[in-house]
């Protein structure tokens, strides 16, 4: 069914941008991969600005939370009562921004294994990449300078910082275990995925910075 519903469609879309590479006289999977990640990103605009909308009406309410914490602390139950009626009389859902990550996810998963069963019916290399179908390995090295999975760690950086407006501990520990992680696990997976990735990150980059800028757009 996953294979039906998200997969299949998913090759059938790069397909698609692949034809209209060829078509424009620079036949590329690898430029079929941007146009689709952009696509993508494109229809989940709607989740993004729901999502910073989300963030920035959480972030606002932190000094309230604080006092209430301070006010509460020795009282757990009545501190999480409070915190709710809070967030329900300003009308601020904390997990609805989690909801833009929930579809990404099965998105990814479909990108994935579109990317790693795809029929490539033209030249797999693009730029200085041999394979989009290959990981990264020091054996048979597919981007041989490790330069995805840097940009995968550096635009997940970004990306993060970007939102973090609270420097805590353990927001701290995300900004670098996130970026390394995902740098990390993007070594083993086909270089087309973290094409994705890293345009995926970058689309969601400009986005965030022009929805923070123009207060008027969330």
């Amino acid at each position: 069914m996953f294979d039906t519903f998200v997969t299949h469609p998913m090759q059938e879309a790069l397909t698609f941008f692949y034809v209209l590479t060829q078509k424009a006289g620079y036949p590329s999977y690898g430029l079929a991969i941007i146009l689709l990640t952009v696509a993508i990103k494109l229809l989940m605009y709607p989740l993004t600005v729901k999502q910073v909308k989300s963030m920035k009406a959480v972030q606002e309410m932190q000094p309230k939370v604080k006092a209430l914490q301070e006010k509460y602390k020795d009282n757990k139950e009545r501190l999480q009562t409070e915190i709710a009626s809070l967030y329900k009389e300003n009308k601020v859902n904390p997990l609805s921004g989690c909801l833009p990550l929930i579809v990404q996810m099965p998105i990814l998963m479909g990108i994935f294994f579109a990317i790693k069963e795809y029929t490539y019916q033209g030249p797999t290399s693009f730029l200085w990449i041999a394979n989009l179908q290959q990981g990264t390995s020091l054996t048979d090295p597919s981007d041989p300078y490790f330069i995805i999975p840097l940009l995968c760690a550096l635009t997940t950086y970004v990306q993060q910082k970007q939102t973090t407006t609270e420097m805590t501990q353990q927001n701290k520990m995300m900004l670098i275990f996130m970026p390394v992680f995902i740098g990390y696990i993007t070594i083993t997976f086909p270089a087309g995925l973290g094409i994705y990735w890293v345009v995926s990150n970058l689309v969601q980059i400009a986005q965030q910075w022009f929805m923070y800028r123009n207060t008027a757009a969330v």
